[in-house]
């Protein structure tokens, strides 16, 4: 008997198109998700190094929740590169401007820092409402409320 570990790599790799949707969900509960779906981490051959994971797409942005006081006490930091230049927004003011930024944020929180996170994140397309320009890609869906 003979074994033998298959890493995946960019040739091997299966890449399929899934859509998230946000309403009602919790945000660190589908920022987490889409980041184990964009890594790859569901899938048998994930292997650390290569872009094995999905193509997410998240509908619904307008319609995340945060639980508590977070859309006032949480705070989104940013350093304009100048003496004092530190900038910084809060949960509700971001998700004023940009209710897709929130989701953006939280999920490349949760990919790696370097290139690899980087090319991941590509793979994550965020959208307000329902609609979205993915289709001619037949992305199949899947139900937050029915995974563990």
């Amino acid at each position: 008997m003979s074994y033998k570990t298959v890493s995946a790599n960019k040739n091997t790799v299966n890449k399929e198109w899934v859509v998230l949707d946000a309403d009602g969900q919790s945000l660190g509960r589908l920022a987490s998700v889409a980041a184990k779906l964009l890594r790859g981490k569901h899938k048998p051959n994930f292997t650390p190094h290569v872009d094995c994971g999905d193509n997410v797409i998240v509908i619904n942005a307008a319609k995340v929740n945060l639980t508590g006081n977070k859309w006032e006490a949480k705070e989104y930091h940013r350093y304009t590169g100048h003496p004092g230049g530190g900038r910084s927004l809060t949960a509700k003011q971001l998700f004023s401007k940009d209710p897709t930024r929130v989701i953006e944020k939280a999920i490349k929180g949760m990919l790696p820092d370097n290139r690899l996170g980087a090319d991941l994140f590509r793979n994550l397309k965020v959208f307000v409402d329902e609609k979205h320009t993915h289709e001619a890609q037949k992305p199949k869906n899947i139900n937050l409320n029915e995974l563990v």
